[in-house]
């Protein structure tokens, strides 16, 4: 059992879904995976085990922001050893062709956090995907019709806006939409030596100010989550 995680050794499967909100890691575990089970409810961050295509694999929420994400990540990974991790999130566009509901695979993450900064002091590291599972991820995609964007997104420490909407500079340099956590993942998974992706939903717009109703949300999730389930359990 770890600081934050209250499951004993064997009960994390080596490949661990993480949605950021505690509920959607159970209504994917209720959902998609056969037999799961609670293994955490430590903070009220809920965790579970279950069964896809006849393999075991985890989902556990992850809080929000690098902060939170990073001591699930690192418990599930020195605690549990854990080998994939897989986020599973919303994210909101900056680019005018990205619309809600659509889905971003994340081949690198740039960021406004300095979690990297006392290690690189100097320098600025490039958070990246697994190419493996960035591979079977967007190979996954294209065999069943799925359609999606791939590229560089942002993991922010500010949830809302700047007042000076500084998005502008972000999507003149193609970076594809923002969420809160991805950089960091990316960040540990290199720093242990294990696999990580991040495969996200547009859930609102930047440029357009439009946000999904929670039922489209739901909907939406469906094919970011089976992409992350056959991917994980590939």
């Amino acid at each position: 059992m770890s600081m934050h995680i209250g499951a004993e050794k064997g009960e994390i499967a080596e490949t661990v879904l993480l949605p950021g909100d505690p509920l959607r890691a159970k209504w994917i575990a209720e959902t998609f995976l056969k037999d799961p089970v609670c293994y955490n409810q430590i903070r009220g961050m809920l965790g579970y085990t279950g069964s896809f295509k006849g393999k075991q694999i985890s989902v556990q929420g992850s809080g929000m922001g690098i902060p939170s994400s990073l001591i699930y990540c690192f418990e599930l990974i020195n605690n549990y050893d854990v080998k994939k991790l897989i986020r599973v999130g919303t994210a909101g566009s900056y680019q005018k062709d990205l619309s809600l509901g659509d889905l971003v695979i994340a081949m690198a993450a740039s960021t406004t956090s300095g979690i990297n900064n006392s290690i690189f002091q100097t320098a600025h590291y490039a958070p990246t995907a697994s190419f493996d599972l960035f591979h079977k991820a967007v190979s996954y995609a294209e065999q069943n019709g799925m359609e999606f964007r791939a590229g560089n997104v942002l993991s922010a420490d500010e949830f809302y806006d700047d007042p000076d909407d500084l998005y502008h500079l972000w999507s003149r340099y193609g970076v594809l939409c923002v969420e809160m956590e991805t950089a960091g993942i990316y960040s540990m998974a290199a720093r242990h030596n294990v696999e990580a992706l991040s495969i996200l939903t547009i859930s609102d717009s930047l440029i357009t100010k439009v946000r999904s109703t929670p039922e489209e949300r739901e909907t939406g999730f469906r094919e970011m989550v089976e992409i992350a389930l056959n991917v994980g359990t590939a």
